[in-house]
């Protein structure tokens, strides 16, 4: 049955609706805290510069007949930090991002990441702002929980907050930070020692990153945002991406996820806006996924000239289909997709 099928879009209906009710409250929330809302290029010269973001290609054709390289956005993060620094202090965008090698009930290769930016204020802010958020979406829908896969969570249970080396303490009885050394840099035998002790397997050639990510998805993950909304924040410096050091511990960062019935929701940074070492996070990664794919991708010039010029700078991104997943009882992504990536087709 194909999917424009009357009666699967009379099924799809009540979800669907349910996203257009959250966009409008939340297009509302962001109205009464004074953003300017924006619409970035999906053509970027980079599709980002994080090891395992896998952007798609294609290519420009001057009217010269000659060909250039171009990615559509994963992210309009870095347009975003350009406009910041062009003046603007307030901006969000519901943003439509492509991300290469995703797919899965909750994954679409094409998907609407809500984005917003606060020049001037610090990452406490995005956090309550992400918080208020999805609650707004919830209270449009006229639901009191939030829902995925048999569990739920009330949309008016207080929030929950734990730093990655508590979870890691916690959930896999890791001391995270003393397999950092004194610079926040990974000390890869210490935590392949650890994760052996977890019962984690991983890979002869994985990195420390590597490793972390395993322990995360195995055993942190699982146990987060059932008990109501979780705040997973301070990750560890070799997974800081755009993020700057707290200053009570240069071994981690100003960021955060938030999970709600063990989905990931929303990923937020205080930024960084210090252009050389931001350069070198690039590069480092850029490096280490030429080592494992084979190829990687151009940094943005841009990008690192604006970080220069940049303020003070807290953003975050939220995944818009997903928390309409959760507040409307869909069974996968393609339930809040008017139109669905064309799997069936390829």
């Amino acid at each position: 049955m194909d999917w424009w099928d009357r009666d699967k879009i009379q099924d799809k209906l009540p979800f669907l609706n349910a996203r257009g009710s959250a966009k409008a409250a939340i297009e509302k929330w962001f109205a009464g805290q004074k953003f300017t809302e924006v619409e970035t290029s999906q053509l970027q010269i980079s599709p980002g510069n994080e090891t395992h973001l896998r952007g798609f290609e294609t290519q420009w054709q001057s009217p010269s007949q000659r060909n250039h390289q171009l990615y559509l956005a994963t992210s309009p993060e870095f347009s975003h930090k350009k406009l910041i620094a062009g003046g603007m202090e307030r901006i969000y965008e519901f943003a439509r991002v492509f991300r290469n090698g995703e797919i899965g009930p909750l994954h679409s290769p094409e998907f609407t990441m809500l984005e917003w930016y606060r020049a001037g204020e610090d990452w406490n802010k995005i956090i309550e702002d992400t918080l208020e958020i999805c609650v707004a979406a919830g209270r449009a829908v006229g639901v009191d929980y939030f829902s995925w896969k048999g569990k739920s969570v009330s949309i008016n249970t207080a929030p929950i907050s734990i730093t990655l080396a508590q979870a890691f303490r916690k959930y896999a009885n890791i001391d995270l930070l003393s397999t950092l050394d004194s610079g926040g840099n990974g000390q890869r035998a210490k935590l392949a020692d650890a994760a052996i002790r977890a019962n984690i397997n991983f890979a002869v050639d994985d990195n420390w990153s590597d490793i972390f990510t395993k322990i995360l998805v195995a055993k942190i993950e699982p146990n987060l945002g059932f008990d109501a909304p979780t705040i997973l924040c301070e990750y560890p410096l070799p997974e800081a991406a755009l993020a700057r050091k707290c200053s009570h511990d240069p071994r981690v960062v100003e960021r955060f996820e938030l999970y709600i019935c063990g989905v990931e929701i929303a990923n937020g940074f205080g930024e960084l806006t210090d252009a050389i070492e931001q350069r070198a996070r690039f590069e480092a990664a850029m490096h280490e996924m030429k080592r494992i794919y084979g190829y990687n991708y151009p940094l943005d010039e841009e990008l690192l000239s604006a970080l220069a010029q940049m303020p003070g700078t807290s953003g975050v991104a939220l995944g818009f289909d997903r928390l309409v997943m959760l507040i409307s009882g869909a069974r996968s992504i393609n339930d809040v997709l008017w139109t669905p990536f064309p799997v069936e087709q390829i």
